[in-house]
């Protein structure tokens, strides 16, 4: 960096000062003292989070240009590749956390009851943009952020939530209408089972109830509809249950939950619509892929992955949809947040750090490939999505997902404290039941109460 560059980040009086001679010697300070002087007045705060190329890239965008705009901190990007949930606990725990960093949804509220994320409620209140009424998408952004007292220890980072990818070509053979977003054009369940139907075709152009439908050598599946915990929650929600109850315990031994899940794993082994987790391992190939190769006609899938599946990374032409309703239309909402922790030396600029992810120049970056949805309403105008909608990336029907579908019918909560826990010792190995064929009122019920076990000792 040279001397006129510092000079552009240092204020005239500062600089006039260090290039002051001195009355002794009469020289001039050195280059390497200037630098130090100049270090000394940057503080530098680390940021830790995870993510493919597309977010690394992103990130180190944004890292510049916020340098650029507050040229006394620095930011240090930690990049974590794997097991960043666990990293992050062991370096909490060993007094070496980083100052800022992405926080999983799942893990938010354990840290936050932990005393472990820094209370930015006022900082948000008194800020001239963040707090401004409306700037987020209400009321699901305070729903998962704020917590029972109102209190903000993070910033949701955008929203995703699962709908459907489909392969318009095979709707268009097999003369479908495909799913859209707006009321009247969002099956209800039936149709959404009879139409996977009509498109699960096995290598004798049999379908599921035909004679000598072949289930075990299936050429074109209808759905795929994964069985992990939000593409689970979402059809949860949609059949009126809850994926976690107001007093913050596990709600998947509902009736509405329970029969939620049964439908799920009977597009399996009744209907024979959907693969078994192990042919698509066999298979080898990537939804996308399947996709692209008349494999699979519908993909139920998380927002993000239009990344991946759009229009320039396909042969075939994708549209996407509404889930199908069961008892009501609904999606679930969620998005890792952005969190200043509590151990930080340096809150005022960590605030700073996390006030600017939660700006729109930070999201759209992420917007325009598909990979993030907005949780700004700003962006949810006209004119907000003109500048991030992107043509060959976002399909027709996105506007009116995010900006109509989504605030209607976009369902979201707090995930309470220690649920990692409940989650990975009771709740996750009864999903691979599930996915196994073992009937949804045999596993749940008792792993349900299992868990709550955990979460209710968790809130003392």
């Amino acid at each position: 960096m040279s001397i006129m560059s510092m000079n552009n980040r240092i204020s005239r009086r500062k600089f006039i000062k260090l290039l002051g001679t001195s009355a002794a010697a009469g020289a001039f300070l050195s280059t390497s003292d200037l630098m130090k002087a100049y270090a000394q007045n940057v503080t530098t705060i680390s940021f830790r989070g995870w993510g493919g190329v597309e977010e690394d890239a992103g990130v180190r965008a944004a890292i510049e240009v916020f340098q650029e705009e507050n040229p006394h901190i620095r930011v240090e990007w930690q990049h974590i590749v794997a097991d960043y949930a666990m990293v992050l606990l062991a370096d909490i725990a060993a007094g070496t956390a980083p100052d800022t960093a992405f926080v999983g949804s799942e893990q938010y509220e354990t840290l936050r009851q932990g005393g472990m994320l820094l209370d930015i409620t006022d900082r948000i209140r008194n800020d001239p943009l963040l707090g401004q009424p409306g700037y987020f998408f209400e009321p699901q952004e305070a729903a998962r952020s704020a917590d029972a007292d109102g209190r903000w220890h993070g910033i949701g980072s955008c929203w995703v939530a699962p709908h459907i990818f489909y392969n318009a070509a095979l709707f268009d053979e097999a003369g479908i209408t495909p799913p859209g977003f707006r009321d009247d054009q969002i099956w209800d369940w039936d149709t959404f089972v009879e139409i996977a139907k009509q498109l699960t075709v096995d290598h004798h152009g049999r379908h599921p109830g035909d004679a000598g439908f072949d289930r075990e050598n299936i050429q074109c599946w209808g759905v795929n509809w994964p069985l992990w915990w939000i593409p689970i929650a979402a059809a949860v929600v949609a059949n009126g249950g809850k994926f976690f109850t107001e007093d913050g315990l596990s709600g998947l031994d509902s009736p509405e939950a329970l029969e939620a899940l049964q439908r799920l794993s009977d597009l399996i082994y009744v209907h024979h619509v959907a693969p078994r987790g192990a042919a698509l391992e066999g298979l080898g190939m990537p939804i996308a892929a399947m996709l692209d190769t008349n494999r699979l006609a519908m993909a139920v899938d998380g927002s993000w992955a239009l990344a991946w599946i759009n229009p320039t990374a396909l042969t075939v032409p994708m549209g996407t949809g509404a889930l199908p309703k069961m008892a009501q239309t609904a999606t679930y909402m969620q998005a890792h947040f952005h969190s200043a922790l509590a151990p930080t030396r340096h809150p005022e600029e960590a605030w700073q750090w996390v006030r600017f992810l939660a700006t729109p120049f930070y999201q759209t970056q992420f917007l325009k490939i598909g990979l993030w949805l907005p949780s700004q309403t700003a962006l949810l105008t006209e004119e907000g999505m003109a500048g991030w909608l992107t043509e060959g990336i976002h399909p027709d029907s996105h506007a009116y997902f995010v900006a109509n579908y989504l605030p209607k019918y976009g369902v979201t909560g707090r995930i309470p404290p220690g649920w990692p826990e409940a989650a990975t010792d009771h709740i996750a190995p009864a999903f691979e039941a599930l996915g196994l064929g073992t009937p949804a009122e045999e596993v749940f019920p008792d792993a349900v109460r299992r868990a709550n076990e955990v979460l209710r000792a968790a809130q003392m």
